[in-house]
């Protein structure tokens, strides 16, 4: 009897595994199970729980002990899904030598593992964490933390907080004249709208999230270049990339959000980000081999331009090993995070950036990453 495969899907930037019903991966873990059972494979699929802004070195011991408590009872290969930072995590554990801390041995695990996929990863560093590092970055963060956990809960944030938002944001570039308490205002009003229960744990999350920010810098373009220099691929192992390239915020982009105000808003963060992210130095854009560059012009046309992103990372940045898809989407897009209300359970969409990315192109992806775990 073929042994079980192991999946690991692990978390990116500020991500949580669940918080009640919230799930950031339930999207991919329901279908990959679906799949791995379509195909007659006995798979466990398991979403981890990772300090989200803690260091890439903190967030892999975290995968480690996840790895220990699910996959120690037998000898089944083991395979990583990493989303976002995610990605980094996964590289470093199975890099030959990687050291966490004294008494945590990887390579009792690392020895196992058959592939590692990166979704939308930063292997190059994104800009918009040296925004993150400034005070106003910081206190967005948290904010905006709060906002993904709001709106996957209740579908979408009230007009109240969102138009204020949408002031700071705008005057972002100008920051005199805004105050710090107007932002701890829109946290408490979000706060104020979840149970006791909920308060409690969306409180210790967002705790975390204010506590460690060491992993920021170190997904800058400098601080993803001292990763690199560090971090070498296992021969045993396969690499694959997910990128992910959203249109450019644009009058077209606002008109296919509709008329909906909170849409519009929303629209202003990705926007917002986008503006940040597109400020790739040139002489950080990683250099692709020829099969990676043809896999990109055939799934864009051509090669992506230096300032192309997905609103988070840029899209240049996230191509590591076998490009296994390319697809029009934005960085919350290809793990299941898109607006399609009417699927069940729904998908819900918090960073509107006029995609186009719908449950026909996740299904098809995932099918070609479920394909590439298995080496088909």
């Amino acid at each position: 009897m073929p042994p079980k495969q192991h999946i690991y899907l692990v978390p990116g930037f500020f991500g949580f595994t669940n918080l009640g019903e919230l799930l950031y991966f339930g999207h991919v873990r329901d279908f990959l199970q679906a799949e791995f059972a379509r195909r007659g494979v006995e798979a466990e699929v398991v979403a981890i729980l990772s300090h989200p802004t803690a260091s890439i070195r903190q967030r892999t011991a975290d995968l480690l002990k996840a790895v220990q408590e699910t996959a120690s009872e037998d000898e089944g290969p083991i395979h990583f899904i990493g989303h976002s930072t995610g990605g980094l995590d996964s590289r470093l554990f199975v890099s030959p030598g990687a050291s966490l801390r004294e008494g945590l041995a990887l390579e009792l695990y690392a020895s196992r593992v058959r592939s590692v996929v990166t979704v939308s990863t930063p292997h190059a560093g994104t800009p918009l964490a040296s925004f993150f590092l400034g005070l106003f970055g910081q206190q967005l963060l948290r904010l905006l933390s709060l906002f993904t956990v709001y709106v996957l809960r209740f579908g979408r944030l009230p007009l109240r907080v969102m138009f204020r938002l949408g002031h700071v944001l705008a005057r972002a570039d100008d920051q005199l004249g805004w105050k710090a308490t107007l932002l701890d205002q829109l946290f408490d009003q979000l706060l104020g709208d979840f149970s006791s229960d909920r308060r409690e744990a969306v409180s210790r999350f967002l705790g975390d999230v204010g506590k460690d920010t060491s992993l920021i810098p170190q997904l800058t373009p400098e601080g993803i270049d001292l990763f690199n220099a560090a971090c070498s691929d296992r021969p045993t192992v396969r690499y694959g990339s997910v990128i992910t390239q959203a249109r450019p915020p644009s009058l077209r982009t606002r008109l296919s959000t509709g008329l909906d105000p909170y849409a519009q808003l929303t629209h202003t963060v990705y926007a917002f980000f986008y503006g940040q992210t597109r400020n790739m130095p040139l002489n950080r854009i990683p250099l692709h081999t020829a099969e990676q560059t043809a896999a990109l012009v055939q799934a864009y046309g051509a090669l992506p331009h230096a300032e192309a992103c997905d609103g988070i990372v840029p899209t240049r940045s996230q191509v590591y090993g076998q490009v296994i898809g390319a697809v029009r989407a934005d960085h919350l897009d290809a793990i299941g995070h898109f607006d399609q209300p009417t699927h069940q359970p729904p998908h819900v969409d918090w960073l509107i950036s006029g995609s186009g990315f719908r449950r026909p192109q996740f299904e098809k992806l995932w099918k070609d990453v479920s394909g590439f775990l298995l080496n088909e």
